[in-house]
């Protein structure tokens, strides 16, 4: 009887527990599962009147939970001096990130350097930009972290800001796509041999990037680009061919793909694609993320579930005194 006794006590305390951790599972507010990354771009603007909110920015930041930070380009206004010092002093906030921080570049930093305001050459600044923020395959921040650069490709040894990496079973990966209409100007004496050769390498490094997904059996993708390519503009033909490619990889992929991108400084998420030719339906596992910017000095995070369907959620990060 004693035995017997011992026995139903001992079973009246597993299923105690099991159902306090059952609470403890769908309680409301409970922490979720998987990991965050923080998006921001396009700022400073104003130099150097914005510093200070900068500043701001990257210390609210740096008291988040999540794995990694991106920065999509635009450190800085088309109408500030495109001098070593203005890319120096942003280069040295970004190691400020405690965690690892990547950069893919923006037209302000080098197409927009050539306006005749400015009178710099922008083929040197973009060579300035790379010798500067990208000496290795790291990650900027004090924790850096490895990265898979496209210049590891010997036929693509140029292109240093091509970055990707894999976190949790997610595959990420930046592409160097700017505003500007993508640096295709209308009458370049040189051909347009710039944007070219750009374009196959990024054409390259968006067909690999999804091939290593497949073969990975990632859960998902994120792709992070300056420009904003949605957007109707004089100009847009510079994006035609990479939002093609885009549109047929994201549809034969089937898992979930999310674009994130600068350039327009409006917050916004939207499912740009249809699913047809005859655009009646959505491509729904497509989604793009635009980030604020410019006046807008916040950031947005990214949560990834794997146990989500959808396995991205998104939210704003407004900081504190910036408004």
């Amino acid at each position: 009887m004693k035995y017997l006794v011992q026995v139903c006590l001992f079973f009246a305390c597993l299923f105690a527990m099991h159902s306090a951790f059952a609470q403890a599972m769908n309680k409301p507010g409970r922490k979720q599962q998987g990991f965050d990354v923080v998006v921001f771009g396009d700022m400073p603007y104003s130099i150097p009147a914005d510093y200070p909110r900068f500043e701001n920015l990257l210390n609210y930041v740096n008291k988040q939970n999540q794995a990694f930070n991106v920065f999509v380009g635009d450190i800085k206004s088309s109408s500030v001096a495109c001098k070593d010092e203005v890319y120096q002093k942003v280069y040295d906030y970004f190691n400020r990130s405690e965690k690892p921080l990547i950069y893919t570049p923006g037209d302000n930093e080098w197409t927009d350097c050539q306006k005749p305001a400015q009178k710099f050459d922008r083929n040197e600044r973009l060579a300035f930009l790379r010798s500067l923020f990208f000496k290795d395959s790291r990650s900027l921040g004090k924790e850096r972290m490895k990265l898979q650069s496209q210049s590891a490709n010997l036929l693509y040894a140029t292109y240093v800001e091509n970055m990707r990496w894999s976190y949790q079973n997610v595959l990420f990966a930046t592409i160097h796509l700017v505003g500007s209409n993508n640096n295709l100007l209308p009458a370049d004496p040189n051909g347009n041999a710039e944007f070219k050769e750009r374009c196959k390498a990024d054409s390259f490094w968006l067909d690999e990037t999804f091939r290593e997904a497949q073969k990975a059996n990632s859960n998902g993708i994120v792709l992070f680009t300056h420009a904003d390519m949605f957007t109707p503009e004089e100009a847009s033909d510079g994006f035609n061919a990479i939002l093609a490619q885009l549109w047929s990889l994201s549809k034969a992929c089937g898992k979930p793909v999310l674009l994130v991108n600068g350039d327009s400084h409006k917050f916004l998420v939207d499912k740009p694609f249809f699913a047809d030719k005859e655009k009646k339906s959505t491509l729904l596992n497509f989604t793009r993320l635009q980030v604020f910017g410019e006046v807008d000095m916040d950031a947005v995070v990214i949560h990834a579930d794997p146990a989500d369907p959808s396995l991205f959620t998104i939210r704003q990060l407004i900081v504190p005194g910036n408004q």
